[in-house]
């Protein structure tokens, strides 16, 4: 019965070191602009004002888009969120970095070419 146990803890540790590890090495990616952004969605499709949650994740991503690579993939991951969430109101989505005292490299807009982001 120990060894079950000492095995199942092992597993358990072989797993945390294989999800972790990429995330150390890795640089933006989809599901991190997908939560870090999920706040802002109510302000997005009508709400008064953007919350603090939804500012505290924009802020995040924008630290951790550091890279040209992570801007660039950054901005194709907002893109495809906004086209998947019907009835947002993009012009909400073009002030709301200034709205959270950001500045980033790009207009947050379904045209916007993200290839071009340097």
């Amino acid at each position: 019965m120990a060894t079950s146990v000492v095995v199942k803890l092992g597993c358990a540790l072989v797993m945390c070191i294989m999800v972790a590890a990429p995330l150390g090495e890795a640089g933006v990616s989809c599901g991190m602009v997908s939560s870090g952004l999920a706040p802002c969605i109510s302000y997005l499709k009508g709400g008064d004002g953007p919350t603090q949650g939804c500012c505290d994740g924009i802020k995040a991503l924008n630290q951790e888009a550091a890279t040209p690579a992570d801007k660039q993939t950054a901005c194709t991951c907002l893109k495809s969120a906004a086209n998947s969430i019907s009835g947002i109101d993009y012009g909400k989505a073009a002030a709301l970095p200034g709205k959270c005292s950001v500045n980033i490299p790009y207009a947050i807009s379904p045209t916007t070419d993200c290839d071009a982001i340097h």
